[in-house]
């Protein structure tokens, strides 16, 4: 839970930047902060490192998290957050499909989840154009990468945090830092970002890393599928804040959607 509230207090932070400035310019600036936070937490924890085999699945699952924060601060910056973080929320369903393929079948309770998380997708990623047809919500398809970015990133952080939860984080970080620069100089985005701007992107890294270090030790004392549904619970958080901070308002089939979207996740984790 408290990953969940800091996931959707940095990322509401890092969709109010995204609105600002260049994604990419974003990412580096608030990953290389969250880089030397998760850093001054492993020398604290005195944790040894246990070697590269063991927390290579964090570094992997640390960049297709990158991934997924890039689409979804670029669909925060194109449409409604009420809307592109509910359809993130399905991050979960990524981990049941892994266990799937390795043997576990999903039982009703999960395939009923699975059925609402499509159902309150599709609800919120319709909507009507002024003529009268439906079209794909702004941000739609970017929040369905996100939430398979972020799934990967729970079985990456799983399987990297068995032999040191912070050393999983800090593979995590290590691994996206230098692909949101190496982006960044192929794009030729600045990587500098106005003063004014830099204590916001400091705290974008900041609640990120936070949070990932709370997912990361969670997922060693619980299963990943509980620790993935408390967790996507960070769309509450960011619709509440861009509600009272940024005045959206959503109809109520949306409302109506994103409840159920994030209900079908509850049931996938516990099933």
């Amino acid at each position: 839970m408290a990953g969940a509230l800091g996931w959707g207090v940095g990322d509401f932070m890092g969709g109010v930047a995204s609105r600002r400035l260049a994604v990419v310019t974003v990412l580096a600036i608030s990953q290389a902060a969250g880089l030397v936070a998760v850093y001054i937490w492993v020398a604290l924890s005195g944790d040894a490192f246990p070697g590269v085999e063991q927390i290579w699945p964090a570094a992997a699952g640390g960049v297709l998290a990158l991934v997924g924060l890039a689409a979804l601060y670029r669909a925060f910056a194109l449409g409604a957050m009420g809307i592109v973080a509910p359809i993130s929320a399905a991050a979960p369903i990524v981990p049941l499909a892994v266990d799937a393929a390795r043997g576990r079948v999903p039982n009703t309770v999960e395939w009923i989840g699975v059925a609402l998380v499509l159902t309150g997708i599709v609800v919120l990623s319709l909507e009507h154009s002024t003529d009268g047809r439906q079209r794909i919500a702004a941000g739609a398809g970017l929040a369905v990468v996100a939430a398979l970015g972020f799934g990967l990133f729970f079985v990456g952080i799983d399987a990297g945090a068995d032999q040191s939860a912070s050393w999983a984080v800090a593979a995590a970080r290590t691994a996206s830092v230098p692909i949101a620069v190496i982006a960044a100089l192929v794009s030729r985005t600045p990587l500098v970002a106005p003063r004014r701007m830099l204590p916001l992107l400091v705290a974008v890294g900041l609640f990120d890393t936070g949070a990932n270090i709370c997912v990361a030790a969670a997922t060693t004392r619980g299963a990943v599928g509980i620790v993935a549904v408390l967790s996507s619970l960070y769309p509450i958080v960011t619709i509440v804040l861009a509600w009272l901070v940024l005045g959206e308002r959503l109809g109520t089939a949306k409302r109506i959607g994103a409840a159920v979207a994030l209900a079908g996740a509850a049931l996938v984790a516990t099933g």
